[in-house]
């Protein structure tokens, strides 16, 4: 198996997470929240999104959210975005990148975006024509790369299309994302591999979501095809406001923790992920989903038993 020697970990739980709860997260919370991450060694944030707040309630402190954080150097503050109107406003509270999302499947792209696939690429151009010029990064990534809740399987040949369409817009850092957690270890590394073998001088980057347990398995799987770049959530928190099938991402502190007993460099401080997740779930009343969060880490475990002895 190809294991790698470092990883990239991108943090998705202040914008991918928190959107999917009904509780509204004060603006405060959120600014601790994401200060508190950017001290754990992440390099990058999606810290939040610029959408209708109608639609995405708990998005509706984006400005002032983005306004407030505590930046630090070296961290890259993102944010998701759908249109041009979205892209404006990250510009104007001063994003480092934005994230813009295109569905592999018809269905779900007008459900999620109100558009069609030939739309969102066109707005995709867009946003590209306006970020490009002040230096703001433009991340495509392609949704339900795995399979889609209403047409059911994606067909790779789709996927691969939309990658090369971001390709030739100059886009080269293209996320590939398991929205509803469909992906297995096979499909991981078959998707992966034909990626790889049609655009081999871009970087693909992984979402994935641990909906039926194999969120860690998967990473697995893509690190033996040579992905080295995963998105991830505080506590697993995580979703999708178009279906209620998908639950929440892989755990942030859980990849870390993966990573660290197989001896792969992140440069994220575990516990300070971990700090992160108890105040969230503290604010929310009910367990989160991650797995160290509940049981602590190895290292942690047997500090407390040698203290004991």
């Amino acid at each position: 198996m190809n294991i790698p020697a470092q990883i990239t970990v991108v943090e998705v739980g202040p914008r991918d997470g928190f959107q999917m709860e009904r509780a509204f997260i004060p603006t405060d919370l959120k600014v601790e929240i994401i200060d508190l991450l950017s001290s754990s060694g992440v390099p990058a944030i999606e810290a939040t999104s610029f959408v209708n707040p109608k639609v995405i309630p708990q998005m509706a402190d984006s400005d002032a959210v983005m306004q407030r954080i505590r930046r630090r150097p070296g961290v890259r503050y993102g944010a998701l975005i759908l249109n041009v109107k979205g892209a404006q406003r990250a510009l104007a509270a001063r994003a480092d990148a934005v994230r813009f999302v295109v569905c592999a499947s018809e269905t779900y792209n007008h459900k999620n975006m109100n558009m069609s696939i030939a739309q969102s690429l066109a707005a995709l151009r867009d946003v590209v024509e306006i970020c490009a010029p002040v230096g703001v990064g433009v991340e495509p990534a392609v949704s339900v790369a795995f399979g889609c809740p209403f047409e059911g399987e994606v067909p790779e040949s789709r996927v691969v299309a939309l990658a090369e369409a971001f390709a030739a817009m100059g886009l080269r850092d293209i996320c590939i994302a398991d929205t509803v957690g469909l992906a297995s270890p096979r499909s991981v590394r078959r998707l992966l591999d034909g990626l790889r073998c049609r655009l081999p001088t871009c970087h693909f980057s992984l979402h994935l979501h641990d909906t039926r347990g194999l969120g860690l398995a998967n990473v697995l799987a893509a690190m033996d095809a040579g992905v080295t770049t995963f998105e991830a959530s505080l506590g697993g928190l995580g979703g999708c406001p178009t279906t209620k099938v998908a639950t929440g991402n892989i755990s942030t502190e859980d990849l870390v923790n993966l990573c660290d007993e197989m001896g792969i460099a992140t440069g994220v401080d575990v516990e300070v992920i971990r700090e992160a997740s108890r105040r969230i779930q503290d604010f929310l009343g009910r367990p989160l989903p991650s797995h160290v969060l509940a049981a602590g880490t190895r290292r942690a475990l047997f500090a407390r038993a040698g203290e004991g002895c």
